[in-house]
């Protein structure tokens, strides 16, 4: 099988081309030589089948960062017959010496210059018979959000796959030119084949920069934005909800009963009571999950995300963090653990492990199944998205606030190299696209660990046998009751304490683990919420959630990412305190107040 490495700087739209290129046919996998995760797939290309590995981005072959190691130990431990380089077409002078790095490699390559469409709206002219003599190998000019002059890129794969034989590439030389004759090399090669206006217009992007990266009212702008998202996933999203919610107990009361006098009671109890409506609990606020991911697609691929990232900077800066930080804190809104893995663009380790320690505070998709529950059931559709909201902005503060106290043991002098690209309207493939992959890993995660939880919940809260089922002589009932002393200052009682104990596991099964603790699931057990606890108590409980513990996937990924089990020990112990004494302030406060 062959196989074809796509390289790119970051924001050249590399992820758009592997997804058009590959149908999303991607695997996660390990490769010889690296440590790390890297996205492949699988296609036939001609006669061929092709492998398709997505290398990180990079801005320079030679570079220290951690992406641009993996890159080079890919290169030197695997055989690749052809490189393809995704460039931006309209910052081609900033990045062609990139492209001249890896001509120095002698492997066939391929550039595909992307956003040809935007080069060409800016008045960009390229000589590409000039281009391609300059770089040894032919240049294809593509829009790959919109697919424009992708046949023709294929038939140069294609065509470069049956030219060229396989390549070794584990004799690569580590010895490149310097980086001044690169750059003077790319200025004298664009002077000669690529015509570009005096001054490249951006009056629309422009204009809405001046709003959005307004010095006083940017940020308060972003949290607005925010703020009508999750207005609009709870309008959107309820009657989705009901609707799945409706379906499911219809199926349990037409179907599932029937087993009822057909199984044992304990296997009916574990597969109905126990899986199908923990399981179901969860599935019915996908639909929710998908909308928020559908917004931030939209946020992320229209380019206001890199205007965030510089916005925050000089608040970020006096936390011992970069704007990137914050990017990395938005990007756990849908897992934390990618979000951890995103940190390797940071060559400072000080200022990778401060970013680290803070992402888990950052609120996850699988906490925010639980947040929209609990919301739903104890709080009106007015108040709803702004309690939602105020729980991110206590995400985001607690963040702050550990950088704050960290800061000093962990420096960084790195600055912050961060590009602004033009404004774009994303296409309805790129958002369901984009959202797809969110709820998909969501989802793949979600059906490994709910499945196993509400088992193992189902049997702690019916043994030992004999006992009152989810009564305090169960299995699950001692748990609860040796943490509900801890716990109890803070509002939260043995059956809820359980739940907790199990959403360290993963914060996926918190809602399973409630249907079977209370053996009800849907509309019922929102209803018997209402009934359990008030407000205070609910919040109280969703605070600890936000900031306790993360999952075990996330522990596991900060200890491989930081490489010391101390700092990840460290990290475990702090979000534990910092959890129970905000929501201890916070409940204590709230009733002596009279609520």
């Amino acid at each position: 099988m062959k196989r074809i490495a796509l390289l790119g700087m970051p924001n050249t739209g590399k992820s758009t081309f592997f997804n058009r290129l590959t149908g999303a046919s991607a695997r996660i996998g390990n490769w010889p030589g690296i440590t790390v995760d890297l996205l492949g797939a699988k296609i036939l290309l001609g006669a061929d089948m092709v492998e398709v590995v997505d290398l990180p981005g990079l801005y320079d072959l030679h570079g220290f960062a951690e992406d641009e190691q993996v890159v080079r130990h890919f290169l030197q431990n695997n055989p690749v017959d052809l490189l393809c380089l995704i460039l931006n077409a309209a910052q081609i002078d900033q990045q062609l010496p990139l492209a001249l790095q890896f001509r120095q490699l002698g492997l066939p390559t391929v550039v595909v210059l992307n956003m040809a469409d935007e080069a060409e709206r800016l008045g960009i002219r390229f000589d590409a018979a000039t281009l391609a003599a300059g770089l040894d190998g032919p240049v294809c000019f593509i829009s790959a959000k919109y697919g424009q002059g992708f046949p023709e890129t294929l038939a140069a794969l294609r065509q470069m796959l049956s030219r060229n034989p396989p390549t070794d590439t584990a004799a690569l030389s580590e010895e490149f030119a310097e980086d001044e004759a690169l750059v003077a090399e790319a200025e004298r090669l664009i002077a000669r084949s690529v015509t570009m206006p005096r001054v490249l217009e951006h009056d629309l992007t422009e204009r809405i920069d001046r709003i959005v990266l307004h010095p006083v009212f940017g940020i308060p702008l972003f949290f607005f934005a925010l703020y009508l998202l999750f207005q609009a996933v709870y309008a959107l999203g309820g009657p989705l909800q009901d609707g799945i919610a409706w379906a499911l107990d219809g199926f349990r009361n037409v179907v599932l009963i029937h087993f009822q006098a057909i199984l044992p009671h304990w296997l009916y109890g574990l597969l109905v009571e126990g899986v199908y409506d923990g399981v179901g609990t969860v599935a019915s606020f996908v639909p929710v999950i998908v909308l928020f991911f559908l917004g931030m697609a939209l946020v992320e691929d229209s380019g206001y995300l890199s205007r965030i990232a510089f916005l925050m900077d000089a608040l970020m800066a006096k936390l011992g963090l970069d704007g990137r930080g914050f990017v990395m804190l938005l990007m756990g809104f849908g897992c934390n653990v990618p979000a951890l893995m995103g940190t390797r663009v940071m060559r400072s380790r000080g200022l990778r492990l401060l970013t680290m320690l803070i992402i888990p505070f950052s609120l996850c998709s699988a906490r925010l199944q639980v947040f929209v529950f609990l919301t739903t059931a104890l709080f009106s559709t007015t108040q709803a998205p702004l309690v939602l909201l105020a729980l991110y902005l206590i995400s985001f503060l607690v963040a702050f606030g550990t950088a704050l106290l960290f800061k000093n043991r962990l420096q960084s002098h790195e600055p912050l190299l961060i590009e602004l690209p033009p404004y774009r309207l994303p296409t309805f493939h790129q958002v369901l696209l984009r959202g797809w992959h969110e709820v998909h890993h969501f989802l793949s995660r979600a059906t490994r660990f709910i499945i196993a939880g509400v088992v193992m919940i189902w049997l702690l809260t019916h043994l030992p046998p004999g006992v009152p089922v989810g009564g305090p002589e169960t299995l699950a009932g001692l748990f609860g009751g040796w943490l509900e002393p801890l716990l109890r200052p803070i509002g939260i009682d043995q059956q809820m304490a359980v739940v907790l104990l199990f959403g360290f596991v993963a914060k996926e099964i918190v809602l399973g683990a409630m249907a079977v603790v209370y053996g009800l699931d849907g509309d019922a057990l929102a209803h018997l919420m209402t009934q359990q606890m008030d407000w205070v108590q609910a919040f109280s409980f969703m605070l600890f959630t936000l900031i306790y513990t993360p999952c075990l996937s996330t522990v596991a990924t900060m200890r491989s990412e930081s490489k010391s089990l101390i700092f990840t020990s460290i990290s475990i112990f702090w979000s534990l305190f910092l959890a129970w004494l905000l929501s201890f302030l916070f409940y204590q406060s709230a009733r002596l107040l009279g609520y």
